[in-house]
């Protein structure tokens, strides 16, 4: 089997297509270069099926991109009828409905009195997962672009990620380690979604005592009380997940992504380590990202301290 067989195998899924290439003998970057340019992905193909050649085995690596997940997005601007007619065209089951908190099987529009501009609403999948997930996020994201959707500094975008099997030690080490991080995760997000200058997603530094005297989940999420902090964990109680509720509004699909991979990387990494404020410079999230998305935030950072 030849290298344009594989690309050219619509039954194969985009691992089994790496897996393949990589047997052939092509190199991780060719590989990657061949297949979307994710080399992170390809990385993380390469230490499943062949961990005796993974070099630093004491290094953290992030897991292949497989969680379930949920965004809600929200924007102003255009009518909903446009908005859902151009989702619709782009094959994503969406149906407008009133405020709502219940999870769909579908996408869904509904308004949102916390926006500030006209025709405010929000975009809120169903549960997504993984790389297919992401997929239907970025017909979503270009249709609101199509439709010139707008955002202002009333708009935020959040993330929620299903927090099945997390013991009250992985989340208490999640949280702690946003919390230490923030001011690293502060520089590369927009001044309004920082430190505590956005009423809707306060900040953690404060709550660490409390985060740390917590013996359970739901008494970790009394303790922290509002659901308006950078993560949320009333959406815990109410759907079994954690929110995360820091990045500010954008309907730009790359932005999300990377958004998304990043804090998947850091639920991962926080089952088994807890960082200390002496370690928590911007350099040291190399430690457990991968290399796109290091690259990323940190062009991302410099972008908004120009």
């Amino acid at each position: 089997m030849n290298t344009q067989v594989i690309l050219n195998n619509a039954s194969l899924t985009k691992t089994e297509k790496i897996r393949q290439l990589l047997a052939l003998g092509l190199t991780r970057r060719e590989v990657a270069d061949l297949t979307g340019g994710n080399y992170g992905f390809v990385q993380n193909v390469f230490a499943k099926y062949w961990p005796n050649q993974v070099q630093s085995k004491g290094i953290f690596r992030p897991s292949i991109f497989n969680k379930k997940f949920g965004i809600e997005i929200e924007a102003h601007g255009v009518a909903r009828s446009k908005v859902l007619a151009a989702i619709r065209a782009a094959g994503i089951n969406i149906e407008d409905e009133s405020y709502n908190h219940t999870t769909r099987g579908w996408w869904k529009i509904v308004s949102d009195s916390s926006i500030s501009g006209d025709t405010g609403f929000e975009i809120v999948s169903p549960i997504l997962e993984g790389e297919a997930g992401l997929e239907q996020l970025r017909k979503v994201c270009e249709a609101l672009t199509s439709v010139r959707a707008k955002i202002n500094k009333s708009c935020g975008t959040h993330v929620h990620f299903d927090a099945a099997g997390m013991t009250i030690g992985d989340i208490k080490n999640l949280m702690l380690n946003y919390a230490t991080y923030e001011n690293q995760i502060d520089s590369f997000l927009p001044n309004s979604r920082r430190g505590n200058n956005n009423d809707y997603c306060k900040s953690l530094r404060n709550d660490r005592a409390k985060i740390e005297a917590a013996n359970s989940i739901s008494g970790l999420a009394t303790a922290i009380g509002t659901r308006y902090r950078k993560i949320n964990l009333q959406s815990f109680i109410r759907h079994g997940s954690i929110e995360f509720r820091q990045h500010s509004g954008t309907t730009e699909f790359e932005k999300i992504k990377n958004w998304v991979v990043f804090l998947h990387n850091l639920v991962d990494y926080s089952k088994k380590h807890r960082v200390t404020d002496q370690e928590a410079n911007f350099e040291s999230l190399q430690k457990f990202n991968q290399e796109e998305i290091y690259t990323y935030l940190y062009n991302r950072r410099n972008d908004l301290s120009a």
